[in-house]
């Protein structure tokens, strides 16, 4: 590199994410890794929300050896006019009081959009990484001439699947239907259906934001899904950067376990799965949003109960309780976690030996990070998709509910109890699933390593990006700082 180059004002890249953990987590990852690479990145984000953003981001600006440019944060405070719909100040998906304030949440976001243009206008980054749930962003960046890069939450498949639902049609016609033009042979029940195409409105506004956009990152590595990130870049004009995993640019103990609220106090944990032999716990968790009903709780404690197994189980803290001197009955053999939990920190332990999942897609990738089979227990969103993923093309999954069962029935202690049982007993079939787990973690750090595919892919799209701005980005820079 060029005394030239070393001199020039770097990138200046903004990110935008949705106001939800599993939107904002990993796009502060990808946020470190264009750090990392040299870029001024900043996070943007509603005041409610500092305290989601800002431990993870303190962290990195003091990692060592230091980041060549910190991380800022910029607050943009919803409009007054829309105060009335955020219940109690609650900002964040996570935090609202329940699923049905979601629509009220949205209609704030998307009252942000006359200010985000006077923010973005007043900074005028290089280029603007934003959730792809905010399509109103892409009007404001073409008029700007600010590129904007989609982020998208789910993998790969997913976005894949989503193309050929939106392409047929085929989910309005019938009750099960098989997905055309695919791989694989995939078939989905109506309820699997992603809600967004339930809002046809909505499904345009994405595509023609797509349309708008120069790329789309995903978090997700080329080698997991080989067949369908090749037939993602396929469609004309689409270009598309694969970045992750993005939870393993997190490599200290500290550092993993900073993803998210600053909670601490979770020593005691993993002083307790010190104690376990290697790969006999079986860790729980279905997500920072996703509701239970309390007889599905009671029915998941007495299924834990019953196998035998030892077990962390992470719970919501406004969720229904675990029912009356449970935790006592499992003293020693399983703990009850309320709340946040460092679930990286803890998919990783060698005690660790499998993951209860609702199929979120970053609980899937950092599952398959940490080369661990999985029981998949999708509740809602893409989490159906990803399920057929993880079991019909990657082989690593035991499913919680029978296939094509209805989503809404509540599953027994007995099936819990079964599935728990034939993801981490032996056997040749288990010892398969791991097999091909392990093989899948080795994969997913390779792939973030010098000379990996994801590491290439972020090399040519910062390259790219750069090359954009062009020799006028050092003058540009030097007016912005004034």
């Amino acid at each position: 590199m060029g005394p030239e180059t070393q001199t020039q004002v770097p990138l200046r890249v903004f990110f935008f994410p949705l106001m939800s953990p599993g939107h904002m987590i990993p796009m502060i990852d990808v946020a470190k890794l264009f750090a990392r690479h040299g870029a001024a990145t900043t996070i943007i984000t509603t005041p409610a929300n500092e305290p989601f953003a800002r431990p993870s981001i303190d962290r990195a600006n003091s990692s060592s050896p230091p980041l060549p440019h910190s991380i800022n944060l910029l607050l943009l405070p919803f409009p007054s006019s829309v105060h009335h719909l955020l219940s109690s100040g609650h900002e964040n998906l996570s935090t609202v009081p329940s699923s049905s304030d979601y629509p009220n949440l949205f209609t704030a976001i998307f009252s942000l959009s006359t200010p985000f243009h006077h923010l973005l206008h007043s900074h005028h980054p290089d280029c603007l990484v934003s959730d792809s749930i905010f399509p109103w962003t892409a009007a404001i960046s073409a008029d700007l001439n600010i590129p904007r890069l989609i982020f998208h939450g789910p993998g790969i498949f997913s976005l894949c699947i989503n193309d050929n639902l939106d392409l047929h049609d085929a989910y309005g016609q019938a009750t099960t239907f098989t997905i055309q033009d695919i791989p694989h042979n995939i078939q989905m029940n109506r309820w699997e259906v992603p809600p967004t195409f339930n809002l046809p409105s909505l499904v345009h506004m994405l595509r023609d934001a797509e349309d708008k956009s120069y790329g789309v990152v995903v978090n997700s590595f080329y080698e997991l899904e080989p067949a369908y990130a090749e037939l993602y870049r396929r469609k004309p004009g689409r270009r598309a950067w694969y970045l992750g995993p993005v939870s393993l640019c997190n490599e200290s103990a500290d550092e993993k376990a900073m993803r998210g609220l600053a909670e601490t106090g979770h020593e005691e944990l993993m002083a307790w799965l010190d104690t376990k032999p290697a790969g006999s716990v079986v860790y729980v968790s279905f997500g920072s949003i996703c509701e239970l009903s309390g007889d599905q709780v009671e029915e998941i404690a007495a299924g834990l109960e019953i196998s035998g197994c030892c077990f962390v189980w992470v719970v919501r803290d406004k969720g229904p309780s675990t029912p009356e001197g449970f935790e006592e009955r499992v003293e020693g053999r399983g703990v009850v976690v309320r709340g946040w939990a460092p679930q990286v920190v803890l998919l990783g332990h060698v005690a660790v030996g499998g993951f209860v999942t609702h199929c979120g897609w970053n609980s899937v990738l950092e599952g398959i990070s940490a080369g661990l089979p999985v029981v998949t227990w999708p509740l809602t969103y893409e989490q159906f998709v990803n399920e057929k993923l993880v079991n019909e093309v990657l082989g690593i999954g035991v499913r919680a509910r029978r296939d094509g069962q209805d989503p809404t029935v509540v599953i027994g202690r007995e099936e819990v109890a079964g599935a728990v049982r034939r993801l981490m007993d032996g056997g040749d079939e288990a010892e398969e699933r791991r097999g091909k787990a392990r093989e899948y973690g080795r994969m997913a750090r390779t792939a973030m390593e010098e000379g990996g595919s994801s590491r290439v892919d972020l090399d040519r799209l910062i390259d790219e990006l750069s090359q954009r701005r062009g020799v006028g980005g050092e003058e540009k820079g030097e007016v912005i700082s004034h």
